[in-house]
């Protein structure tokens, strides 16, 4: 007889980990060095400490230790809302009739509706730490913008967020729980900043895009006392802290005597998918069996499967350093039609290198009509409305499922649901209606933010 495995696996609040694991001490190749955009010399603590908090910086440039120590506080403020749950997907299996296995590690049980607050906690906790009066950063859809409003007013901090205009004008109720929690939102491109103005001179009716809500976000950090800039994705630190989700779906699995097969999870600037799959990308690189790993980004803004290996600016503005990823270039502007989130021009160094080196196995491009589909079905199912970042690689997870349908085999699949979608109900109301459209950029609309990534002769 099989075993019965529940539909719920739930660790004990004495199994939340203490410690975040750093994929960086075992990757076989670390990612390219960060670059000063002045000298285009490697950055180092001194270079990035104006920007971000000083702890930060030291966990951003850490190569050599796996594992650090999750402060008390934080691990407190974790309790609230983790561990989180490793559902077995049993509804949505049988209304696929698949033999395979599906299981989701569910991030989306507290306020902020996602994933994003196990970073902002931590960032709140360093920049209170520090002495700080707030903190700036950028938010697209709105979750690390929710996730950084909280867990400032945990900790009493000040918090600005520019917002990408188009996400704000679609979630307005987004905004609400933002300024409910203390924050400021800052529609972006705005004529708070020298970059927004310039951005609105040259494009009045700019929809705007994460790259110039990083750019607005950087330059006033750097320019106002007792600030400093945090970002929700992308960079080393918030993969680290981000860890805690496979560290935790890791050992839910071994509870049940499961190990996935397969790990899929939807890749915008490589927060969830970087912490979903950090236990088991352990795994492989120790040269252990491993899962394959899937990511899943949105065919309108496609930076791993059609993007550029490049050094690149983070942001629109070009004012941060640059990162050694995969780049539809810093000037690509998604679509407005683009409802699904994950609208970042780049990808986490981290992941880039692993990509590249062949350690994520593969990329796919899904269009977002289909990804709804998908989400719709999930919603039907296993009764959590997705967020439609989420929804990706649900997109994914029954194109895999129904393959072993076809095939007979009984995979074990592992996906991350970052969160909830019950912010996004415009985008579902559009797939609803009807309404919805797809937009997969050409080559020549490709190209033009490809001509804009800078040429770096004899840099690696």
């Amino acid at each position: 007889m099989s075993k019965k495995i529940p539909y719920r696996v739930v660790l004990s609040e004495e199994e939340i980990p203490k410690a975040w694991y750093n994929v960086r001490a075992d990757m076989k190749t670390d990612h390219r060095p960060i670059l000063h955009p002045g000298t285009l010399q490697p950055v180092t603590e001194a270079d990035l400490t104006p920007v971000f908090c000083e702890e930060l910086v030291k966990q951003e440039l850490n190569v050599k230790d796996r594992f650090i120590e999750i402060p008390g506080e934080i691990r407190d403020y974790y309790k609230m809302y983790r561990p989180a749950p490793l559902f077995r997907a049993y509804f949505l299996e049988k209304a696929l009739g698949t033999p395979a296995k599906i299981y989701y590690k569910y991030e989306g049980g507290n306020t902020s509706g996602s994933h994003k607050l196990n970073s902002a906690l931590a960032q709140a906790y360093y920049a209170k730490k520090q002495g700080l009066k707030g903190v700036t950063t950028e938010t697209g859809a709105g979750q690390w913008g929710t996730a950084l409003s909280m867990a400032c007013s945990y900790f009493g901090l000040d918090c600005k967020v520019y917002m990408v205009k188009i996400s704000s004008q679609q979630k307005p109720y987004r905004k609400a729980v933002i300024e409910t929690y203390g924050a400021k939102i800052i529609p972006s491109p705005s004529d708070t900043t020298n970059i927004g103005r310039k951005m609105l001179s040259d494009n009045p009716d700019s929809t705007g895009s994460l790259g110039t809500a990083i750019s607005e976000a950087v330059e006033v950090a750097v320019s106002t006392e007792g600030y400093r800039y945090v970002l929700g994705s992308v960079l080393n630190q918030v993969l680290l802290h981000q860890s805690v989700i496979g560290l935790e779906a890791k050992a839910a699995m071994e509870k049940i005597d499961e190990y996935p097969d397969i790990v899929i999870g939807c890749a915008g600037g490589g927060s969830n998918l970087g912490g979903l799959m950090s236990a088991f990308m352990a795994d492989r690189l120790a040269g252990k069996t491993a899962p394959y790993f899937i990511a899943v980004e949105p065919a309108s803004c496609p930076s791993l499967t059609r993007g550029k290996f490049a050094y690149d600016f983070c942001d629109t503005g070009m004012v941060t350093p640059l990162a050694k990823m995969y780049t539809l270039g810093a000037s690509f502007l998604p679509p407005s039609n683009h409802a699904g989130g994950l609208r970042y021009h780049g990808m986490s160094p981290i992941l880039s290198q692993l990509y590249h080196d062949g350690y994520i196995d593969e990329a796919r491009a899904v269009e977002q009509t289909s990804v709804f589909k998908a989400a719709t079905e999930f919603a039907k199912t296993e009764g959590i409305l997705p967020a439609p970042e989420s929804s990706h690689a649900i997109r994914v997870t029954i194109d895999e499922a129904l393959k072993c349908k076809e095939t007979g085999e009984a995979k074990t699949i592992l996906f991350g649901l970052s969160g909830t979608g019950y912010f996004d109900m415009t985008a579902y109301m559009q797939y609803n209606d009807g309404t919805m459209t797809d937009y997969i950029p050409t080559d020549a609309d490709l190209q033009r933010g490809f001509d804009a990534i800078p040429k770096l002769p004899g840099i690696q």
